[in-house]
């Protein structure tokens, strides 16, 4: 897969993904194959042009299949946070209805503007999604998470008082909160109904707040949470870890952009239910479990949990 040509380079390039140009003139790509770039909102944004060593055992991925007119836009930032800048370009793209990969702090996400009605769809094409299954959100603040839910139960009846203020101790950090969903919040991004009966009833949405430097680099300079849904092999029920890999899988079914963070570790966050009496996890992954999270054995919410985990980072 072919990698950004967004600058004017030589008609030679490296064979790597692994570059990065100067601004170039907009690519005339309609609906809903990918965004259309604005060149007047992007002429004024730059990028040095790097070159990163090539790992062995990334080698096969980082060569073009064939070059393309219609290229992802591929970004390499260090996870320390220290070359932020470099995301400004990606910050356009999502505010002009764009679709594209960023780290979090537990696995690699797909996302788009909440905003955005027909990148939200396009999302659910690239990945595959039903309408009827739920997608997750990034929040960059717990005020956000109050805008877009009906907020965390502020006592679960079982002698814990107040589990928001347990929760604001693990926020941000590797943790979705199944949480009621707001009427602020698209009725693209919530379920309209599940098989499960004990659940039909509820439009519920995934909330995080993800620890990580590149991921809140990106919330920050956004008026609105992202939506996102993991990265998975296609037809396989394994996370993708390498930014390379995902862009040579996932550029081709109409990914807008990368942004590399690094190779990830396939440990994806728990997820908790907060729409119940007490707080339950339905999946145990990254966070550890906290001493006002119940675990969840019944089959029953094992099949609620397959339903709303596969969105979940």
């Amino acid at each position: 897969m072919a990698g950004t040509k967004l600058f004017p380079t030589q008609s030679t390039h490296s064979l790597s993904f692994r570059h990065f140009f100067a601004l170039a003139p907009p690519l005339a790509v309609s609906y809903p194959t990918r965004v259309r770039l604005d060149c007047a909102k992007l002429s004024r944004l730059r990028v040095l042009a790097m070159a990163a060593k090539k790992s062995p055992k990334r080698l096969k991925y980082s060569t073009p299949r064939v070059p393309k007119i219609d290229d992802l836009v591929y970004v390499e930032v260090d996870p320390s946070g220290t070359e932020n800048w470099k995301l400004e370009p990606v910050i356009e793209l999502l505010n002009q209805g764009a679709v594209g990969v960023i780290p979090t702090d537990t696995v690699y996400a797909i996302v788009c503007h909440l905003k955005s009605h027909s990148a939200i769809e396009r999302l659910r094409r690239i990945k595959n999604i039903e309408p009827s299954k739920p997608l997750s959100i990034l929040c960059r603040s717990l005020r956000d998470i109050d805008n877009y839910t009906t907020g965390f139960p502020r006592g679960d009846g079982q002698g814990h008082a107040n589990i928001f203020r347990a929760v604001k101790h693990c926020l941000p950090g590797p943790y979705t909160f199944i949480l009621t969903a707001s009427k602020e919040l698209p009725k693209q991004c919530v379920r309209y109904g599940t098989t499960t009966a004990k659940y039909a009833a509820r439009k519920n949405v995934g909330v995080r707040m993800p620890d990580d430097a590149i991921c809140q680099a990106i919330l920050e300079k956004m008026d609105a949470p992202l939506i996102s849904t993991s990265v998975k092999w296609p037809k396989e029920n394994e996370w993708m870890i390498d930014p390379v890999v995902i862009a040579d899988i996932y550029g081709a079914e109409g990914l807008d952009f990368v942004v590399d963070g690094g190779i990830r570790v396939a440990d994806p966050s728990t997820v908790v239910d907060m729409t119940r009496a007490s707080p339950k996890i339905i999946r145990l992954g990254k966070g550890p479990k906290l001493h006002w999270m119940a675990s969840e054995d019944d089959n029953e919410s094992a099949v609620y949990a397959d339903e709303l985990i596969p969105s979940a980072t």
